[in-house]
């Protein structure tokens, strides 16, 4: 361990809070804007493209995509996120993370754009197609996890770092809404535009041609705000962090942080890249069994309950329009049109998303640097079981009409406490604890683990849902909507259990949390 801290990382720990920390929360948030937008904006047109190129009007409902292709076009976007996490995280601490940091981005652009192309008219060219890019578009999402994180920790200073991660993460928030937002404007527009009768009414009638042209719209929509960002990435200097302990150049580190926060910072030329070795620590690596031994349970911890959360966490987003069809707050298929379904579809995710998801992002960022990770994470874990509980018990009673607010509101309650609660801090802690040369891969490990996490939630849900008496065409009989709530309450327990090994960051510099420097006093 070292015995003192260097003279720029002591000034980010203590300095106030500038106009370039908000400017830097802008930047990597509206990544996780898109991010947020263009993974769960698929959910609001899976439907659409069922009924596009998947209905035979001999039947009396309309298509619906079977079911490996729904489970390949909700899923491939997450196995790219996981294998993005994974490789992004690693060459963030090997190439630093500005380098990487605007490859992600423009990755992000062109496949988002791609995804709403397609080769050929026919339903495998259009599927495969879009499966393709959206794989790649998840890759590139996947490096924006550990890298916006990870330069957020290291830019903030220590009373409010938590705040100012958490602030990057409730973007995310703000993305699911303006994906319903978009989705919701472009069906009323096409629905005005092009009226059509109910599938019951006017089978072939019911599904305008122009409707091919909503679903690429709204995923093609995702690379405004990505590509508005892309200059100021390209303008964000490297962190202190990486530049002072990973490339141990302490004075260039001091000499940009001089730049970005309009104060004179010196760092000693003499002994000062020395202290940047020491304070780097002894070369060991992810796999020793120095690191077992320092962060071995924590990586537990992470990894583990970012899997967990995940799993509950996606299983809600991406199917909830599913939920509310089953519990009849959305209408049967058949009662409306495609354009009409995507835009009811929309308006419930649009309220959903406003009442439960976004205030539960802020709460945290308001709460965090006050109540701690620790707390707000097991409680969130807690209140969620809770919440999903009182769905699964007295399912059929929320089935029955005159019961469908009471579900909603519920519903919207596991998604505020997942956001006032792990969905933040699994994200934020895991920025926090790791060593610099080793804190991107660590986050990109713990990262992919809730992406395993989504994969088990976007596949398992969508069998295990199914009705077991009666499951829809082309599925087996899965366990029911509510033996599945039940299933979800019983991981979100076991993330309550698994918090139990998460340490407290709150208010503690980042050398002190990864165990580089010893505590506070011999920090300063």
């Amino acid at each position: 361990m070292a015995d003192r801290q260097l003279n720029v990382l002591s000034t980010l720990d203590h300095a106030k809070t500038q106009w370039y920390h908000f400017t830097a929360i802008v930047i990597a948030g509206m990544g996780f804007f898109t991010d947020a937008y263009d993974l769960f904006c698929i959910s609001l047109v899976t439907k659409l493209l069922g009924r596009i190129y998947y209905t035979d009007v001999s039947k009396p409902d309309p298509g619906t995509l079977p079911p490996s292709v729904l489970a390949a076009v909700n899923g491939v976007a997450l196995c790219g996120t996981l294998a993005g996490q994974l490789f992004f995280g690693w060459l963030g601490d090997k190439l630093g993370r500005k380098s990487v940091y605007g490859f992600t981005l423009v990755l992000m652009v062109l496949c988002s754009v791609a995804s709403g192309l397609s080769f050929g008219r026919t339903p495998k060219g259009v599927v495969a197609t879009l499966c393709f890019f959206r794989f790649w578009l998840g890759f590139g999402i996947g490096g924006d996890y550990p890298l916006s994180a990870t330069i957020m920790s290291e830019y903030a200073n220590k009373r409010t770092r938590g705040a100012f991660i958490a602030a990057v993460f409730a973007m995310q928030g703000f993305g699911i809404l303006f994906g319903a937002i978009v989705a919701l404007a472009v069906s009323a527009g096409f629905r005005h535009a092009y009226p059509a009768p109910p599938y019951a009414q006017g089978r072939a009638a019911s599904l305008a041609p122009q409707a091919d042209y909503v679903w690429r719209i709204i995923l093609m929509f995702g690379t405004l705000p990505a590509a508005l960002t892309y200059y100021w990435r390209m303008k964000m200097p490297e962190t202190a962090r990486y530049t002072a302990l990973v490339a141990r150049n302490a004075k260039q580190a001091a000499a940009d942080m001089s730049r970005v926060l309009n104060t004179e910072i010196e760092e000693e030329s003499s002994g000062a890249e020395k202290a940047a070795v020491v304070l780097a620590g002894d070369e060991w690596g992810l796999f020793s069994s120095e690191f077992v031994r320092r962060h071995g349970l924590h990586l537990v911890a992470t990894t583990s309950t970012w899997f967990l959360l995940d799993i509950a966490f996606y299983s809600q987003n991406l199917f909830q329009k599913d939920i509310f069809s089953k519990v009849g707050w959305i209408p049967a298929a058949r009662t409306m049109s495609a354009i009409e379904e995507v835009f009811r579809i929309s308006r419930a995710q649009a309220l959903i998303a406003l009442c439960g998801t976004i205030p539960g992002y802020w709460f945290t960022v308001a709460f965090i640097d006050v109540v701690g990770r620790f707390w707000i994470q097991i409680t969130g874990f807690a209140m969620m079981t809770a919440f999903m509980l009182g769905l699964a018990v007295p399912y059929h009673h929320w089935t029955t009409p005159g019961h469908h607010a009471g579900f909603v509101v519920m519903y919207g309650f596991t998604f505020f406490f997942a956001n006032f609660g792990p969905n933040s801090t699994t994200f934020i802690v895991p920025a926090e604890i790791y060593p610099a040369r080793l804190r991107s891969t660590c986050h990109g490990i713990s990262a992919a683990a809730g992406k395993a996490g989504a994969i088990v939630g976007a596949f398992g849900f969508l069998y295990a849902a199914q009705d077991p008496h009666k499951p829809e065409a082309g599925y087996p009989r899965g366990i029911g909507i509510r033996n599945a709530l039940f299933v979800l309450a019983g991981t979100n327990l076991l993330g309550t259990v698994m918090t139990l090994l998460v340490p407290e960051s709150k208010g503690k510099s980042l050398e002190v949390v990864s165990q580089e420097v010893a505590d506070d006093e011999e920090a300063a």
